[in-house]
Order: C-alpha cells, then structure tokens, then sequence
C-alpha cells in the first residue's frame, strides 16, 4: 500500500503540571476520599512527574462566574425559605450568603476555552507539519483530523480548512471518536487515499485536550487516576503517495482489530459537570488481547521468516504501563529488547491520547538512530476496544 510520511510536528501543552500539584489539589478537596491515604502511591505508580496542558491547572479548579443561586434564581430561593417559616431578615442573611458561594463551572465555561486551544493548538501543528514537509497549504488534497475531547460541530476540520485557507476542493474527514487510536487508524486511512491516487497530498491533525476531563468534584479512584495520567497535545504530518525529499518512513501494511461487547470499558461521558473519562478495569486485560492479536498478524505477514524477521522499533500508544509490560512479556525471545524504549519515553510526561504515537515517532525520528531499511510497527489500541497497527520501513 506504499505511503510516505514525513516527520511530525508535535505541540506540547505550554502549561506545566507537576504530579505534586495534582496530589495537593486533589487531597485538599477530597480529604475522606476511600483512596486518600494511598495517594502518594497511586500517583507515583504512574511515571510521570510533569505532564503538559493547553491551559493551566487553575483554569480546571477554578469556580464558575455564577454564584449559588445561579441555578433556582434569588426570588424561589426566597419563597421557599418564607414558605419554610423564615423571618424576613433570616431570609435575606441567608440569601446575601448564598450569593457569595460560587457555583462549579459549567459546561461551557470549561470546555469553550479548551476548544479554542484545541484549534489554536492544531493550526499551529498544522502549520508546522507543512513546514517540515516543505509544502504549502494549497498542496494539500484531503485534510484528516481527530478530537474526542472537545467535540464540536462544525469541527476541527472546518476550522482548520479556514484558519489554513485550503483549497476549496480540499477533502476533509473529521474522525472525533477515533480517540487513542487516531494516530494509527489516520495514518492507515491516508494510505489508503494515496493508493488509489499517489498524487494526493494527505494531511492528519490530531488535537486533544484531554485536561477536560479533570473533573474536581469527582472523588472516584478512576477519576483521580485520570487527573494522573493524561496530558494534552497536537500533532500534524503529512502522507503523500510519492516519496519525498522529507519522507522518513514508508508504510506498507495496516491492521485493524475490534473486540466485541467490550465498549463500555473505556468511554467518555457527559454529565453536569462536564466530560467524564470513566475507566474499568478490566480494560488492560481486553487490550492485551488486541496485542496478541497483532504478533499473529505481524506472524502470518512474515511466516516465511519468522526467525529473522523483527521490528527494530516500536512506537505503541502506551496507554499504561501495564500494557508496555505485557507487550515486551509476549514478544518472540529472539526480539531485541528496547524496542518499546520511546513509547516509555513519551509516556513519562503523560498519556496523550490519539497525539501518542506521533510524539513518539518523533522522539525516535529526532534520536538519529534509525537506519534505512528499519522496519517500525505503529500500535494503538481506544476505547471500543478497538486498535489499528501498521507495518513499514525507515527511509
């Protein structure tokens, strides 16, 4: 299926947030909570001591405009404390206090500025994308783009079709749900585009905030590991059908895998407060499942020589450490170790969703020690479960 990726721009987010930030806020918040005095452990367990987002810590904690008669209005709440037996003057004490109690945020008010990083952050992903690739937006064919965090509607795609002033011709395909996999499926969907026409220009943009899904009022022991873990990038790169001077790896088969009556696992949910990444965790276990399925596939595609044959890198969407562990448990004894070594890297500074395995292949891209003729397999695995791999060669 031969398609040609250049290297990938990559947008880290610009806010710090330390682990030991999170910790405090969390604690503070929920001091009874049933996990609060294993804190310390679970966030250590992770790996990740800083991880980046496209807006500050503050801006999650931070109460809403409204204060907390927003909801019922001054006049019920006074009616209602009348037809309770208050006298006036009680009444308007507590009135004038509740009005000095602020109300959570809502919906919108968290998610509208994380949206306007989400364009802001993927135009200059974009941008920068087309500058690696030495192209100009009015080369671009197809525009792909991927954000579960934020959704929108019209989406990422039209923003980005405007804000980059593409050709009016210019096919896009925005993939919101694609989530953890956009990375992997994006790129098995531009090859496809190539193949049936190798003059096409394919560009893919995946934009994520998934610091939206800290959610303060949440005191789950799945909620807290989501403040832990994620963190919040853009990315962009550029698939042609014809090798180009900038082309750094050259991709040849793609694999997809679906395991049935696993979706609620790992899914977003809305509820009044916002998006809720919610987690079961039985969901490392189904994901090793779509991993044995890839050394299957990667078996059957190199039968013919199985003892020689192996990948010299591999740029897996982490997810977890659990899941880098069982992918070097599983793999032939034959195989070299370290091969998972930039997919730790990447996750040392937080898990970012669809964005992870450009980062990745970044950082192997910017070590210098890949060779022509390295053979590379791409994984990721979202929630579903669903994952897509793909196979090819470093040029």
């Amino acid at each position: 299926m031969a398609a040609y990726l250049c290297p990938p721009a990559v947008i880290h987010g610009e806010h710090a947030v330390k682990t030991d930030q999170i910790v405090a806020e969390v604690s503070d918040r929920h001091p009874h909570a049933a996990w609060a005095p294993r804190i310390d452990g679970i966030a250590a367990s992770t790996g990740i001591e800083t991880r980046g987002w496209m807006l500050p810590l503050e801006s999650a904690v931070a109460p809403g405009k409204d204060n907390g008669l927003a909801a019922v209005g001054v006049e019920p709440a006074q009616e209602a404390l009348i037809r309770g037996g208050f006298a006036q003057q009680d009444v308007d004490r507590v009135i004038a206090a509740l009005e000095t109690v602020p109300a959570p945020q809502t919906v919108q008010e968290r998610t509208a500025p994380a949206w306007e990083a989400v364009q802001s952050y993927g135009e200059r992903a974009a941008r920068g994308a087309l500058q690696i690739a030495g192209l100009d937006a009015a080369d671009i064919d197809c525009l792909i783009t991927s954000n579960s965090t934020t959704p929108a509607l019209p989406g990422l795609d039209m923003s980005l079709a405007n804000r980059l002033s593409l050709r009016n011709d210019a096919l896009l395909l925005p993939a919101t749900q694609w989530a953890c996999i956009a990375g992997t499926r994006s790129l098995a969907l531009a090859a496809d585009l190539v193949a049936a026409d190798p003059d096409r220009v394919v560009l893919v943009v995946i934009s994520e905030a998934l610091s939206t899904t800290y959610q303060p009022a949440d005191d789950t022991l799945e909620s807290l590991i989501v403040r832990l873990l994620f963190a919040d990038t853009a990315v962009a790169a550029v698939v042609t059908g014809r090798p180009r001077p900038e082309s750094v790896l050259r991709l040849d088969a793609a694999w997809h895998h679906t395991l049935p009556g696993t979706q609620d696992l790992h899914r977003l949910e809305t509820r009044a407060d916002g998006t809720h990444f919610v987690m079961d965790r039985r969901g490392p276990r189904a994901v090793q499942e779509t991993v044995t399925a890839m050394w299957e596939w990667l078996r059957a595609r190199y039968q013919d020589d199985p003892d020689s044959w192996h990948p010299d890198v591999l740029l897996a969407h982490p997810g977890g450490t659990r899941v880098l562990e069982y992918m070097e448990q599983t793999m032939p004894d034959a195989w070299p170790s370290g091969l998972l070594d930039y997919s730790r890297d990447s996750y040392t500074s937080g898990n970012r969703g669809g964005a992870a395995v450009f980062d990745i292949l970044r950082r192997a891209h910017d070590a210098g020690q890949q060779k022509p003729g390295n053979r590379a397999v791409l994984y990721a695995a979202a929630p579903g479960l669903t994952a897509t791999a793909l196979e090819g060669q470093w040029l």
